[in-house]
């Protein structure tokens, strides 16, 4: 299952997904007021809320144990996921993830995210600005001003399942001491570089970001039947 950035849609991770269709079934999921879902003012307006839906969206789906890689904010909500909700991820892949208090202020995220965006590749800016635009400002300035007071210290102590943790080194957005940082929390997290990966890791390097999470994902249940989900 992968779980969008902030902003973002499922139309925007079709590379990484044809990569990984190529072994699995993966499902795209867009949270309330993100992509194809539809939200309101008052939902979701916070990263629990986020959390909550996806969890939500896991039961009904009858998805329960299901892999589920999420990029960037995504990368946040997943690891709330796995703490608050045990037993409905059996294992997590983050890609460029948020998930510490210290991430800088909105505005110098909104900076780094400009400066990224110069590096991205020309075909992810349409469908990326049409997704922004179908979120809207409003809501991703909440759900960004959220990453302040959404305390991940514990909750990061408390994800009990295997984690890869993919890092672009060419990320301005989300530098590798931050996922540095979440590793230390989760001490049994595998940590990949990939040189020259922007945040949109998933566009600019999906066959890499396959192979990691499907080798990743073999090794650790080499006797056990993952699912994993479109």
């Amino acid at each position: 299952m992968l779980v969008p950035g902030l902003g973002c849609a499922s139309w925007m991770y079709d590379r990484v997904i044809h990569e990984l269709a190529g072994a699995h079934t993966v499902y795209a999921y867009d949270p309330p007021g993100h992509g194809y879902s539809q939200g309101s003012p008052q939902f979701p307006v916070c990263i629990e809320d986020l959390t909550d839906h996806l969890a939500a969206w896991i039961i009904n789906s009858g998805l329960t144990g299901t892999a589920v890689f999420g990029h960037s904010l995504g990368g946040e909500v997943m690891f709330d996921l796995a703490a608050r909700y045990p037993g409905l991820a059996c294992a997590l892949i983050a890609c460029s993830p948020t998930g510490i208090p210290e991430n800088p202020s909105v505005a110098m995220q909104v900076l780094r995210f400009i400066w990224d965006i110069s590096g991205e590749g020309l075909g992810l800016l349409v469908p990326g600005f049409r997704a922004y635009r179908r979120c809207g400002v409003r809501r991703m300035l909440l759900l960004a001003n959220d990453q302040v007071f959404h305390d991940t210290g514990p909750l990061l102590q408390r994800v009990d399942v295997p984690v890869l943790l993919l890092d672009g080194l060419s990320d301005p957005v989300i530098q590798s001491w931050t996922v540095q940082e979440i590793q230390a929390s989760i001490p049994s997290a595998v940590v990949i570089e990939i040189p020259g990966g922007t945040h949109a890791l998933t566009d600019s390097h999906p066959k890499a970001v396959a192979r990691f999470t499907m080798d990743f994902l073999k090794d650790t249940y080499a006797d056990k039947t993952v699912k994993t989900s479109r």
